[in-house]
């Protein structure tokens, strides 16, 4: 497992690359990129939009999941530039397995479309919606790029496309798995059970507290079965204390069948 301390090391290197701003309608896009666009999508019953940002990768180029592991840049979202926009929620498609260097993360090759719900403060009125994005895009090296989007008026029907990504989220269960907390010099390991069945990948995540790094899954296999073990450092690098309903746990599945995603654990020891 990486340190922290790397990733703001690999993070420094590559901002010290210079972005390049894409709209909607530019032909100015970073490296990488073939296009990126936000769909325009429909308006639900409730006056929320639902739309989606659309990114298609050149080939042998990938971008980050939520929460892609030791090295990666997960992407960043700014909204302030939209109008009567109260809250948005992203519904993230279950994650790809990309190989950076030695390692398996969480990402998106070829293309991904990243749905969203966008509440509005007014339901009455349109919500006008403009991004404003940071993040990796990755070859054999990462780039950071900045997108500056703007979704064009909703459309009146359902996005066939923005609907297949939606159904491409995990499954969430109503499970909580066996987990082990051990404290560590600088902060704590955290160990939870997976599901059976052969997981490719895995993901702990420590929800509602960004300052707290997390590492990447390693998958160990252990006498009571596989699970995924991770590493965490908050600010002050010492132990701390851990909600386990505040943990996430996603596993793609080695059999291609459906990711799935569990919050909340039980600890045990």
């Amino acid at each position: 497992m990486t340190h922290p301390l790397a990733r703001p090391l690999a993070l420094a290197a590559c901002l010290a690359l210079t972005p390049l701003t894409a709209g909607a309608q530019s032909g100015d896009l970073p490296p990488g990129l073939v296009s990126a666009r936000l769909l325009p999508g429909w308006t639900d019953a409730e006056g929320n939009r639902i739309l989606a940002l659309d990114l298609q990768l050149a080939p042998g180029w990938k971008t980050y999941w939520r929460s892609p592991g030791d090295t990666g840049l997960p992407p960043q979202f700014d909204w302030q530039g939209a109008g009567n926009l109260d809250s948005v929620t992203l519904h993230w498609p279950a994650p790809q397995a990309i190989r950076s260097g030695e390692v398996l993360e969480m990402g998106y090759h070829d293309r991904l479309i990243l749905p969203f719900t966008a509440r509005a403060t007014d339901p009455d009125q349109p919500v006008d919606i403009r991004a404003q994005i940071d993040l990796g895009l990755c070859e054999n090296i990462c780039v950071p790029a900045f997108l500056d989007l703007r979704a064009p008026p909703a459309g009146g029907a359902t996005d066939p496309a923005i609907a297949r990504a939606l159904a491409a989220e995990p499954m969430r269960l109503d499970l909580h798995p066996a987990c082990t907390v051990t404290p560590l010099a600088d902060g704590l390991r955290v160990a939870m059970a997976l599901p059976p069945g052969e997981a490719t990948l895995a993901a702990i995540e420590l929800t509602g507290h960004p300052q707290i790094w997390v590492s990447g899954a390693e998958i160990a296999q252990t006498p009571e079965g596989a699970q995924a073990v991770v590493e965490m450092v908050g600010p002050t690098a010492a132990p701390f204390d851990l909600d386990p309903a505040a943990l996430r746990l996603t596993v793609i599945p080695a059999d291609g069948a459906r990711a799935t995603e569990m919050t909340g654990c039980a600890p045990t020891g």
